[in-house]
Order: structure tokens, then sequence, then C-alpha cells
């Protein structure tokens, strides 16, 4: 796999007639773009569906510890009687893996590793990769993982903690990682967006952590002057993602975007109930308006996963680790999809064991792509490097 510069448009299609994406402006390079990959194998995997994941992790640092054994994931550290604090496991990547049977892309959120952090960027992809103690054979390309790393090289607005905040992380199965390629984009600088393009399904997965809208100031990153509130940098990340969207869907490509949104939609998705403020009121109104309104009301039409394959269910995503089970949640984390994407499955994991260390639990979306009448690779591309 390799990381792309955003001043490359994707590669044409074979399957629809395509407008060229337009140009867009190249990202500064810095040491806090972090891709860690292994070798490119010689075969590539085309299933006839993709199985994605997404998890606000809220710190990786306790996932980055000797992995030891798949049992000892579910072993309690200690006995607890709270209800509120239930016991807690050991924390393993490698085991969530597993539990989740090894899904396609992975998409994490709030891992916060400093960019300066080389160590525990190499920790990551030994964490992923390295085979538990007990019935793991992690040799094979579909139980192994590339690993892309988006981190905060904002100097103004994403300072704190010593730079441990924000970022992304971009899992990517290495049976079809060779058909795949990871960019970033230059409106992001707070490690907030990871793109990754299945070239062979015709598929582009937005990792996605979005702003949180408060009061507290956004700086200009190039001056450090205060231009605005995190409100309204929220709603400007809600237009540029959407127009970032639309760029790949007019290009012919079909669009996945999951994430922590930092958005609860409806009174379905929030208890005891929605935020209510001015602020919040706006913001929920320009997401609807951004991404799920219709194509003919001026949205990008994106579908809401959950609510297409649940109906009115009530799961949530978001669950404070400091309160009693079920007292305060919200529906944040999202998995959308443009109108050609064809649900196969999907679901919040909402139980405190999916939870683990972090104050959400994943969801997951399975889409299908390819097949017979679906062809999506490139003109003569297809030869003695591609099976399946």
């Amino acid at each position: 796999m390799s990381v792309r510069s955003s001043s490359l448009s994707p590669p044409p299609l074979k399957r629809r007639r395509l407008v060229t994406l337009p140009n867009a402006r190249t990202p500064p390079q810095s040491p806090s773009i972090s891709t860690i990959e292994s070798p490119p194998l010689k075969h590539f995997s085309k299933p006839l569906s993709l199985r994605i994941f997404s998890w606000n992790i809220n710190g990786i640092a306790p996932y980055l510890s000797q992995q030891t054994s798949i049992k000892s994931f579910f072993a309690p550290e200690k006995t607890s009687t709270s209800k509120s604090t239930p016991p807690r496991a050991h924390p393993s990547l490698r085991a969530c893996l597993h539990r989740w049977a090894f899904p396609h892309i992975v998409c994490l959120q709030e891992i916060k590793i400093a960019p300066s952090d080389t160590s525990s960027q190499t920790s990551l992809h030994r964490a992923v990769n390295a085979p538990l103690a007990d019935d793991d054979p992690a040799t094979a390309s579909h139980r192994l993982y590339d690993v892309h790393c988006n981190l905060p090289r904002d100097k103004n607005n994403a300072t704190g903690f010593g730079g441990k905040i924000y970022g992304v992380c971009t899992l990517v199965r290495q049976d079809i990682a060779p058909g795949t390629e990871t960019r970033l984009v230059d409106w992001d600088l707070e490690g907030r967006v990871l793109i990754t393009e299945s070239i062979h399904h015709a598929i582009v997965v937005f990792n996605i952590y979005a702003v949180n809208g408060t009061s507290n100031p956004y700086r200009d990153p190039s001056t450090g002057k205060v231009i605005g509130d995190r409100h309204m940098r929220k709603r400007a990340f809600h237009t540029e993602l959407r127009d970032e969207c639309a760029r790949y869907e007019d290009a012919g490509w079909d669009v996945v975007v999951a994430g922590d949104l930092n958005i609860s939609q409806t009174p379905l998705d929030s208890f005891p109930q929605l935020r209510m403020g001015k602020e919040h009121v706006e913001n929920r109104e320009h997401f609807r308006n951004t991404f799920t309104k219709s194509k003919a009301e001026g949205g990008l039409g994106l579908r809401d996963s959950f609510r297409e394959l649940n109906g009115k269910g009530k799961k949530f995503s978001y669950r404070p680790p400091g309160r009693i089970w079920g007292e305060g949640m919200d529906r944040v984390d999202l998995c959308l999809v443009s109108d050609r994407v064809r649900l196969k499955g999907g679901n919040i994991l909402d139980c405190v064991e999916e939870r683990g260390r972090s104050d959400h639990v994943p969801l997951w979306v399975e889409v299908e792509v390819g097949g017979k009448d679906d062809e999506v690779r490139d003109e003569g591309e297809r030869g003695e490097d591609e099976t399946g």
C-alpha cells in the first residue's frame, strides 16, 4: 500500500463513465504523517463484500503493551462490584481483530500518539500484527494489516497533552492492500481525516474524527490568530468533507464515511435528550443539510447505515465509563454511505466488553462490491499478480 499525494486524482474506474477528479492542494509533509507497512504481497483478494469497522479508541497507548493470550483479553484484571466500573479486560488490539473476524478495513479515531513518537507508531504496527500466544496463525495475509496514521500537525490548534491529541489510524488487511491507496487532505491539519481508496472495488472509505463543537477558540493554523470558535470550525469541517466526498462521487466512486462524527442527529440518538443549546441545534441542522439531505435538496444524500438496517432501534456508541451503564449516552459514531452502496449488514457493538478502555463502542458495516456484472479493475491490469 502506498500513501498518495492529495494533488493526484483517483485512477479512472472501468465500470462507469467518469469525470476526472479535480486536482487538490498538496498537504505539507511532516513526521506526523505516518505510514507503517509490510512489503507488498504478490496477490490480492477481491471479495464480493467489504467489512469495515470503526472505533473511537480514545487513546491507543494501553493497547501497545506486550500481547499475550487471546484468553487473557477476556480475563478481568480485578474483581469489581461497581455498576459503573465493571471488571476491565486486558487490552489487546490483536484480540479485537480476532473477535471481529478480521475486518477488511478498520478505522480508529483519537489514537493520541504524538507526531514525534515514532516508537509508539512502530509499537502500533506490532500490536496489530503480532500473533497471540493461542490459536492465531498470523502468517496468512487475511490476518495481517498495513497500518496508516494521520497525526496532528497544527501547531496552533492541536498542542495539548504534549501532542498526544486527536489522530486517526486506518488498518487495511494485506490481502486487499495491493489494490488500495491511502491519502491525506490539506484542509485537515489536526489529524482528523484519512482516505483509503479501494481501486479494485471502486469504493473510497473516509476515516473521520470530526470536530467537536465548543466555544473554545479556533486559531488560524498559520498565524495563531483567533478567527472563531470550535463550533465555527466544526461547520467548516462539514463543508470541506462534503466537497471531498462530492469530488469522489462525481468521479464515479462509491463513498463510505466511517468514524466519530461528533453529532447526534435525532432524539432517538441521545439519552436522556439531545443537546439543545443554540450552537448545537445549528450544528445538527448544518450536518443534515450537508450530508443526509437529498441531492435534490442540496445535500449529499448519504444514508445512515445503522438507521437503514435497524429502523428506530436504539443503540448508542458514546458510553462514558464514569457513569452507570445506560445513565447517559449518544449515537455520535456513524457509517454513512452514498446512494449506490449496497448494504449487507451493520450494527453497533453496544456493550461494556466492546467499549474496553475507551468511552466509545465499535460499529461496523458490510457493503457489497465487485461481482460479474460490476467489474472495477483498470483496463489491462489483470495479470499474473492478481488472483481471486
